[in-house]
């Protein structure tokens, strides 16, 4: 509890305490009066002070000015409990609305604790700390154990394990080694390691998380921007209300021979302004989103704003990319078929010959064999452009490359049955099988596919550069309703054109991916879901929503918090607005007295915030 709210607690306390005693003792007239003021300004004064300011700078109708009219009013009919019980019972739901508001930003204010306080670099054989603002991209920084990571780099010396719950929201550590890159606001939990940085801190991960969430609160949902519209009109509706019921019916019965009633008549009034009062729902759809965002940001997944929250639960259709979202953009040793000798002479054939090739494909041999690589055995190396390469390995000719380089040495290759790209093996002019080497399809993303459509999406769709053979694999292995494959970035952006000229006006159009050719489709697409781990910076400034483990499972989860916190939202709207409305009958008819007008008000909104608070709980979905 802040010292804000303890200091509005000890109020409360004190005012309840103070009514109490005056409420046992036998006074009556202008003692009891005084002496009921006094825990009136105690629980009160802040309140009339805000309505004085707003009367001054012309924002009158406000809830502060009619919980002043209404308990003044009361007090000024010798209403003096009700009148004080009023103010009390509002700070009460005011303190227990802030109590719940901080409790939902507990998500969110966490991540501001990634922001790193210092780097450190060696000076004349001393760790200096410095501000990550000063440390220039190619820089060496030092992060000792328990120290944050304080910018985007990579590992030049070291290993240890990273804490990146407060990124991702998983709770496993990642281990890291020299080579590895790492991203700012992680927290080293072993080794000492040393790091070249790779960004300026403003372009860092970290920094630019920050910045997401901070303006997360600035773009409103529609049912928000509804909320303050409809206060904006109400409340002045229900004071001019207010006025008319406190001086129509006494003026009508004048006029008619009967008595006025004024006192009666003012009394309906200030509990009909009472209950007027629209704080249930001004605070509870902000609060209920803002629970949502706070939710969703502690399971990895970082929402732009409300705004994108809303529409997320509108989506019906999905469209994704391929390398590194649906699948991990990594090549890897999928298959290995060997002719006339082993799995494991095939595979060291193949590393070997492909030792001194940088290509990513030559990288994946190399893992596969996960041995070293005695280079002194390797000589004559040549590559042919788009084909392969030759060596001499240990005296015999090696050939590894595609089918062309098999067919211009005159060898007959074997056709493979998998879908990759594949290398054929020779030696000495003898074929002797052939490795089969994938992008590998991500753990969880048939996972995703299912929970989507079990979530009520109608369809889901994979754009991709990738051959058609690749691709159809692919989403035959997911489960994809629609693939379309060989595209340029401008045919994907093409592509999603017509699909959503296509789909029902209704049903929103959400785009994930990854790469920087995709950021043109993340700002097309009705709303845009980016990697935000290995992603590309274009991609996530482009993108709504920013999956921080890159895990497309992720997309389902964000999508039944977007539906709970609506549903939430919905029922807030509904149950507070009913209330109301029959209870300003009930005032109006005199049915209600100034009891029911605090259920009304403060008793609906603490219900509502109540709700709202359900937002953040995301464990269970």
């Amino acid at each position: 509890m802040t010292r804000k709210q303890k200091k509005v607690l000890y109020r409360i306390i004190l005012a309840a305490v103070l009514i109490v005693l005056i409420s046992l003792l036998p006074l009556k007239g202008w003692i009891r009066a005084v002496l009921f003021l006094i825990p009136y300004l105690v629980i009160g004064y802040d309140i009339l002070k805000k309505a004085i300011l707003g009367i001054i700078h012309g924002e009158v109708f406000d809830e502060n000015f009619l919980m002043a009219v209404a308990t003044v009013g009361a007090m000024c009919l010798g209403e003096y409990l009700e009148g004080v019980a009023v103010m009390l019972f509002y700070q009460i739901g005011e303190l227990f609305q802030s109590y719940a508001v901080g409790k939902s930003r507990k998500n969110i204010t966490a991540l501001m604790d990634i922001r790193p306080d210092y780097a450190n670099m060696e000076v004349n054989g001393k760790l200096e700390k410095v501000d990550p603002d000063e440390v220039t991209p190619g820089s060496i920084i030092i992060v000792q154990p328990g120290e944050k990571v304080p910018l985007d780099g990579i590992v030049v010396e070291g290993s240890s394990t990273l804490n990146t719950s407060a990124l991702t929201g998983e709770s496993v550590p990642r281990d890291i080694n020299s080579g590895d890159e790492i991203i700012s606001g992680c927290v080293n939990l072993s080794g000492m390691i040393k790091v070249k940085t790779t960004k300026a801190f403003e372009e860092s991960t970290v920094s630019k998380i920050l910045d997401l969430v901070e303006n997360s609160s600035m773009k409103k949902s529609r049912s928000e921007n509804f909320i303050t519209r409809f206060a904006r009109y109400y409340t002045p509706f229900v004071c001019y209300a207010a006025l008319a019921l406190a001086l129509l019916p006494p003026i009508i019965n004048l006029l008619m021979g009967n008595a006025s009633n004024f006192g009666e008549w003012i009394s309906r009034a200030l509990t009909f302004l009472v209950i007027s009062c629209p704080c249930a729902l001004v605070i509870s759809i902000p609060l209920s989103f803002f629970g949502g965002i706070g939710g969703a940001s502690a399971r990895g997944i970082l929402i732009k704003g409300s705004n994108y929250l809303e529409i997320l639960s509108q989506s019906g259709y999905v469209v994704f990319d391929k390398t590194g979202t649906l699948t991990k953009g990594v090549f890897k040793v999928t298959e290995i078929h060997p002719e006339h000798t082993d799995k494991d002479t095939l595979l060291r054939y193949a590393a070997y010959a492909e030792s001194y090739s940088t290509h990513p494909i030559s990288k994946s041999l190399k893992e596969a064999y996960g041995q070293s690589i005695d280079t002194t055995l390797v000589a004559d190396v040549k590559e042919f452009s788009g084909h392969g390469v030759s060596a001499l390995v240990e005296g015999h000719t090696i050939l590894a490359g595609n089918e062309k380089l098999m067919k211009e040495n005159n060898i007959t290759p074997s056709t493979p049955d998998g879908v990759g790209t594949v290398i054929h093996i020779a030696v000495d002019q003898s074929y002797v099988g052939y490795l089969l080497i994938s992008d590998v399809i991500k753990e969880h993303a048939a996972d995703a596919i299912r929970d989507l459509k079990a979530a009520g999406v109608r369809k889901t769709i994979m754009l991709t550069g990738d051959s058609k053979k690749v691709a159809d694999s692919v989403a035959k292995t997911l489960g994809l309703d629609e693939v379309h494959s060989e595209l340029l970035p401008a045919d994907k952006v093409n592509q999603i054109e017509k699909i959503l000229a296509e789909k029902p006006e209704k049903e929103k159009l959400a785009f994930v991916g990854d790469g920087i050719n995709d950021a043109p489709v993340l700002s097309r697409a009705d709303i845009g879901i980016a990697m935000g781990a290995m992603g590309s910076d274009a991609a996530i400034e482009a993108a709504d929503i920013v999956l921080m483990d890159d895990d497309p499972s992720k997309i389902a989860l964000a999508m039944k918090i977007s539906r709970k916190t609506l549903r939430i939202v919905y029922e807030n709207i509904i149950f507070a607005l009913a209330v109301k409305f029959l209870c300003l009958l009930l005032g109006a008819l005199g049915i209600a007295n100034m009891w029911v007008a605090i259920f009304a008000d403060v008793g609906v909104m603490v219900i509502a915030v109540i709700n709202a608070t359900r937002a953040l709980a995301t464990k269970n979905l």
